[in-house]
């Protein structure tokens, strides 16, 4: 046999190969002796008792009984004609008498049609030209396929199994199945599971930039009337129903009063020529302003007195759940209270960060108790690892712990006898017995008793400035600490830019002496690179004292607006980002407390009432994607 395009000389025929050549030889030798040739009309396999009028070997029609649309004969395989075309990855699905189908290879369907007595499936023509091929079958060929097809068995197209890529990977051929075999039914696939809600985030924000490929300049410059609208219905907890999906945000007017509406919030006091947020590390703000108050004693008292009524009145309305929360913000530290029902407690929670070893110990004066919720968590994940540590070593080392527990003992007790006859006990003075020996007592300083106990805490006095510093309040507790709040001298700054400033009040709702006010929005049309070219981006800031309510309620109204699809980036008060944090002594209400008269909305008190899964972290990213959220923190 001459050498062929496509295959090594190297290569060996396996005998069954060379058998079932031996058998196409003898077959094509039967047929050349007809009479009529290949085309002949009167070919067997063409006659009209041909059986279903069987397609012969090629990738080609069925001769010239089949018209192809593209107008012209299907392009044959070049290696048709080699006879090492054996698939080892071809197989066909049988379908037993029961109805369960069976995958197998054809090798397994030779072996068992040879047991039967069949013979092999050999009978194919190799062509003497590009367009003409053999038609004919033999007998055995008739016969094998007659047992396939009783048998119901579906095997790959031939076709597939012939076309192969350059360089030499097989593609995998596709079944042909009937309707009603089960393998037709493809499965569906899963969509990823769709997340309507974010975490709630209790940190205070500073700036919101949000973007999106839809534009987002319904939400600036609004109206006269949509503003006094979403106003209105802020101070009387009226919520718009918005339909899933607008199609012209620049013309819904429900739309943009809502916008304006989640803007406003309230504060106490209000200064319009000083910004009173953040009031830590914001001495820059305050250089340069007008502080009539520094060197006035009666004003800071008046100050002080509307202050500390603004303040009474928050957590009467916290008790009555009609205000949900609010912030006090000073300048050494920011003081987070929160009414029952919320964040997963039962009881009114007050949180306080950064706290110095000087505030805690004046709360302690004032019988308020408290916990360290991070300490004691970390203290718990210590003491956790260490018993599993310790119990690991005591498997370890119970033999040899048994086996030197006497010569323990011994020495232990020879220790004993000999400090009671030295006269050694645990007092201080002791300790220093061999300086007066010496002589040299008077020269060395002793440490006095403040600076060992200093030594003592010293775990405690790191911990100042630190957000491990937090401390959490709960129940009846809050109430003292209103008081002692009032009444702390370090709650206003004695010298620097804010000195006699009273701490600044936030809340979603009103409160006695709180004037309302609206973060500040800013829409901006850029272009950004994708790729090599240029993409339309809107984008939306937002600045001010962002309460988590406010974050909630804007981002439901870009939901329909933006038609699912934008992101977010938010810029967090770092004192407060610790507020995310969930105390020990919490527990989940599985029966919720009724919120609906601290007007907020209902999807933003369902929200946080859930516990926040944060930990002592705040959400940085917030990126909706087909209505479907993700987030980063």
């Amino acid at each position: 046999m001459s050498q062929q395009d496509g295959y090594s000389p190297s290569f060996k025929r396996p005998a069954e190969i060379m058998r079932m050549r031996r058998k196409r030889g003898r077959g094509d030798a039967a047929v050349f002796s007809s009479p009529s040739g290949q085309d002949s009309p009167g070919s067997p396999t063409q006659s009209g008792s041909s059986p279903a009028c069987v397609r012969p070997f090629s990738p080609g029609p069925l001769f010239k009984t089949q018209n192809r649309s593209g107008g012209g004969m299907k392009r044959r395989n070049p290696f048709a004609n080699i006879e090492n075309t054996y698939n080892p990855k071809k197989k066909c699905l049988i379908y037993n008498d029961d109805g369960n189908a069976e995958a197998a290879d054809s090798k397994k369907i030779n072996k068992s049609t040879e047991e039967e007595g069949d013979e092999d499936v050999s009978s194919r023509k190799e062509g003497q030209g590009v367009l003409s091929f053999s038609a004919s079958l033999t007998e055995a060929e008739k016969q094998e396929h007659q047992d396939i097809s009783s048998k119901k068995c579906l095997t790959f197209s031939e076709d597939d199994s012939l076309f192969e890529e350059e360089g030499g990977d097989v593609k995998s051929p596709l079944l042909k199945l009937s309707a009603q075999s089960p393998q037709a039914i493809a499965p569906a696939s899963i969509a990823p599971p769709v997340c309507t809600e974010y975490p709630a985030d209790w940190s205070l924000k500073t700036r919101l930039l949000f973007t999106s490929s839809l534009s987002l300049s319904w939400a600036e410059q609004p109206k006269a009337q949509d503003e006094s609208l979403g106003l209105s219905q802020h101070c009387r907890a009226q919520f718009n129903t918005l339909p899933h999906t607008l199609q012209d945000p620049r013309s819904c007017s429900e739309l943009r009063s809502a916008f304006q509406q989640s803007l406003v919030y309230w504060q106490h006091p209000s200064l319009p020529w000083i910004s009173l947020f953040p009031r830590i590390n914001a001495e820059r703000s305050f250089t340069g302003k007008s502080t009539p108050w520094a060197q006035d004693t009666s004003l800071q008292q008046s100050l002080m007195s509307e202050w500390s009524v603004s303040l009474s009145s928050l957590y009467s309305l916290l008790k009555a759940r009609l205000c949900p929360y609010f912030y006090l913000c000073s300048y050494q530290f920011t003081v987070f209270f929160r009414a029952a029902g919320l964040g997963g407690s039962n009881s009114i929670t007050a949180l306080i960060s950064p706290t110095t070893r000087g505030l805690r110990e004046a709360m302690k004066a004032e019988g308020i108790e408290f916990s360290l919720p991070l300490v004691e968590e970390e203290k718990k994940n210590k003491e956790q690892q260490n018993l599993t540590v310790q119990q690991g070593e005591e498997e370890q080392h119970k033999e040899k712990a048994e086996e030197f527990s006497g010569l323990k003992e011994g020495i232990d007790c020879q220790a004993g006898d000999k400090g009671e006859k030295d006269g050694y006990n645990d007092d201080d003075d002791s300790g220093f017995s061999w300086l007066k020996e010496m002589g040299i007592q008077d020269k060395i300083k002793k440490p006095d008793s403040i600076t060992i106990q200093l030594r003592k805490e010293g775990h405690t006095v790191s911990l100042d400035h630190k957000p491990e510093s937090v401390v959490c309040v709960e129940g009846s507790h809050t109430f003292t600490l209103i008081n002692f709040l009032i009444n702390c001298k370090s709650l206003v700054a004695v010298a620097g830019s804010q000195a006699g400033l009273p701490p600044t009040l936030l809340a979603p709702t009103a409160f006695r002496g709180a004037t309302m006010h609206t973060l500040k929005a800013r829409s901006v049309n850029v272009k950004s690179q994708v790729g090599s070219t240029y993409q339309n981006i809107s984008s939306l800031e937002i600045t001010g004292p962002i309460l988590p309510s406010s974050l909630h309620a804007i981002t439901t109204l870009l939901r329909p607006s933006q038609k699912g699809n934008f992101s977010a980036t938010l810029y967090t008060h770092t004192p407060t980002a610790v507020m995310n944090i969930y105390t020990t002594k919490q527990k989940y209400t599985s029966c919720p407390l009724d919120l609906s008269g601290c007007g907020l909305h209902p999807a933003s008190i369902q929200q946080l009432q859930q516990p926040s899964s944060l930990g002592k972290t705040a959400l940085t990213h917030i990126n909706m994607n087909n209505y479907s959220y993700t987030w980063k923190n």
